[in-house]
């Protein structure tokens, strides 16, 4: 149920999914529907989860084997990628907080944040700047690819190559930062 409604959001968007339209999507009454979940902010909530574990599976799976300029460029993709195509289960992730360290949003989270983290690495920057670096990695991606499936890049130039451009810059000042 938490899968058809994040594919729902995909199409309509998280404000437009309703447990209504959630369960006239899936042919039931939505009183069914609270035999699963606890109600509408429940149901966003595990699909922030979800959203967070697809995207933390696309960008740890991307990055390995690589390592720096290569490691950070493969992660950027897949995220970009992940928001791209699935912008409504992205959008639940935003302004979302975990209740506890269990709270299945926190362990997606981590995954998520770990992936990233692992990009860093190749990077040897010091433990000092790695807070901040996920900061910056994060407000770069994020930023990017939700202006993006906003339709907030309506300029001549190909946004695929502003996206390499904000690759090699992060790239660049990463670079700088090493020790």
């Amino acid at each position: 149920m938490v899968a058809a409604g994040a594919a729902l959001a995909d199409e309509v968007g998280l404000a437009q999914l309703t447990m209504g339209s959630l369960a006239a999507r899936l042919g039931v009454r939505t009183p069914s529907l609270y035999k699963h979940v606890g109600g509408q902010e429940d149901l966003n909530r595990r699909i922030a989860a979800l959203a967070l574990s697809e995207a933390a599976e696309a960008v740890g799976g991307a990055v390995q084997g690589y390592a720096g300029r290569d490691a950070l460029a493969a992660a950027a993709r897949a995220f970009r990628t992940f928001v791209l195509e699935h912008p409504g289960r992205y959008a639940a992730t935003l302004g979302v907080e975990p209740s506890g360290p269990d709270d299945p949003l926190a362990t997606a989270g981590q995954r998520l944040l770990d992936a990233f983290t692992a990009v860093l690495r190749g990077y040897e920057i010091g433990e000092h700047d790695v807070d901040h670096a996920l900061r910056m990695l994060r407000s770069l991606f994020h930023g990017f690819a939700t202006l993006q499936s906003a339709g907030g890049f309506r300029w001549r130039v190909d946004i695929d190559e502003s996206f390499e451009w904000l690759i090699a810059f992060a790239d660049r000042g990463l670079g700088a930062l090493r020790g």
